[in-house]
Formats: structure tokens, C-alpha cells, sequence
């Protein structure tokens, strides 16, 4: 696209393809910067040969599903697509599947992985097996982490620390537990470093309610970095996301693991 020459698909209807693309891109940013001058709005446009104002009328519809948005009074665009109903309701129960199927699309346009937001490069491994392996852990990764950062608007939801390069994308029920769930965001929680290992470590614990629990072993340190990292946030709530809230079975799941290490 050059010049002022209008994109070869804009203004025509939006595929199935076009569609995928659209709202694995959605869930990856947070719906405050679903706009036309977004570098991964442009990006899509470029793909799709379309204007980013296009993309960007696109993810906006698909906010008009997006019920943490009703709940805040938010409403995305009016003018959405029986299309647009199908994508969100098919992908939203089937997350590895929206992946697997936005990257393939992605590599048949000879793309690559433009939305991958954190640039590492996949090694050759022994054998094609587990290179196919490596690949689709890499993808799920990647969706995971930017759906789930862009949900907590890249912040710690206990202490609200906002350094990207120190977030980790955290599971509630871990990945090796139940395949399932490995990306679905809303068994996700941004945590700092610290805190992460805290709450993998079942050192501190999260409730249905979403109130901060202590453990037996982080009650008993009396040091001052315990104290500042740890026990102030004691009975606090988190900081709930604007998309992909935590579900209450993750969470009661996690909970009685960590119920249960008090007791041992």
C-alpha cells in the first residue's frame, strides 16, 4: 500500500480468516487501545490489506460482546456481524484452538507472528516432534501473556508494580494440571516476580472472593521485607482485570492447595 491508494480489501466483507486474526488481536491488547494508531492495529491492517481504521472498527465489535465491558458501562460499536457473533462465541470456550488457528492463517499469509510481544526465537530442537512441541508451548505462551497483561493494563494485581519486563503471566490452576485451561486468560493472574513465586509457592493465596490471603510461613517472618512485600496486602482485594476475570473455579481449585499446605 502506497501513497494514498486505498488497500485492496477495504470495504469489502470480512472473511472468516480476516475475522480470526481480528479478535486473537483483540484479546491481546487491552480495548482502550483498540485504535487505528495502535502499531498492532497497523500491523493486522497491513496483513489484511485494509486501513487501520477498518481493524479498529473490527476489534470494537467485537466489544459489544465482551461482558466485563457491559459491566462497566462500556459498549463497543452497534454495527456488529452475525460473523462476528460466531467467532466470539465458538473461540471463547476453545482459546488453544483461536491460536493455533490465527498462527496458521498468520503463516499461510507468509507473516509470521507479528503480535508475539515479547521476541524470542524459537531453537531447532532434536527432532521434528519436539520442535512441534516447543512451537505450540511458544504460541500459547505468547496469547497467554499479552491477553493476560493486557487484561490487568500491564500492572501486578497486589501491588500494582507496571514494569513490563518484571510481569509474569501467572496460572491459577497450573499448566501441567489440566491442559484445558493452559490458555484460557481468565486463569490468569499479573503478578510481579515476587509475587508470582509467592503464589506459586502457595506462600500467599487468592480466594473466591478475591482477597489476598497470607500463609502459616509468610505470618511467621517478622522481617521488614516481608512485612513491605507481603503481609501489608493481607486481607486486601486484588486488583480485578478489565477483560478475563479470574473464574471462581480456578480459583477455588488453587485455593485448596493452598488451604491444605497450611495444614501440613
Amino acid at each position: 500500500m502506497s501513497g494514498n491508494s486505498r488497500p485492496n480489501r477495504d470495504g469489502k466483507v470480512w472473511s472468516r480468516e480476516e475475522s480470526v486474526l481480528a479478535f486473537d488481536l483483540y484479546c491481546r491488547i487491552p480495548f482502550s487501545k483498540t485504535k487505528a494508531n495502535n502499531p498492532f492495529v497497523i500491523a493486522l491492517a497491513r496483513i489484511l490489506q485494509r486501513t487501520p481504521a477498518s481493524v479498529a472498527r473490527k476489534l470494537g465489535n467485537f466489544g459489544a460482546f465482551d461482558p466485563e465491558l457491559k459491566k462497566r458501562q462500556i459498549t463497543g460499536l452497534t454495527h456488529t456481524s452475525k460473523l462476528d457473533k460466531e467467532i466470539w462465541d465458538e473461540f471463547n470456550n476453545d482459546w488453544g484452538r483461536l491460536v493455533f488457528e490465527a498462527e496458521n492463517i498468520r503463516q499461510q499469509k507468509g507473516n509470521g507472528k507479528p503480535f508475539a510481544q515479547r521476541g524470542e526465537i524459537i531453537k531447532e530442537v532434536a527432532g521434528p516432534t519436539e520442535r512441534e512441541v516447543r512451537i505450540k508451548q511458544r504460541i500459547h505462551q505468547d496469547f497467554f501473556r499479552a491477553s493476560v497483561l493486557a487484561g490487568y493494563k500491564q500492572q501486578c494485581c497486589i501491588c500494582g508494580l507496571p514494569h513490563q519486563e518484571i510481569l509474569i503471566a501467572s496460572h491459577i490452576v497450573p499448566w501441567s494440571v489440566r491442559e484445558d485451561t493452559r490458555v484460557n486468560p481468565s486463569n490468569g493472574l499479573c503478578l510481579c516476580a515476587s509475587h508470582d513465586r509467592a503464589y506459586d509457592q502457595l506462600l500467599i493465596g487468592i480466594d473466591a472472593d478475591f482477597r489476598i490471603l497470607l500463609g502459616k510461613r509468610m505470618k511467621k517472618s517478622a522481617d521488614t521485607a516481608s512485612q513491605f512485600m507481603f503481609a501489608v496486602y493481607e486481607g486486601k482485594y486484588i486488583t480485578l482485570p478489565k477483560r478475563f476475570v479470574p473464574k471462581a473455579e480456578f480459583l477455588k481449585w488453587r485455593l485448596e492447595r493452598f488451604s491444605g499446605n497450611q495444614n501440613e
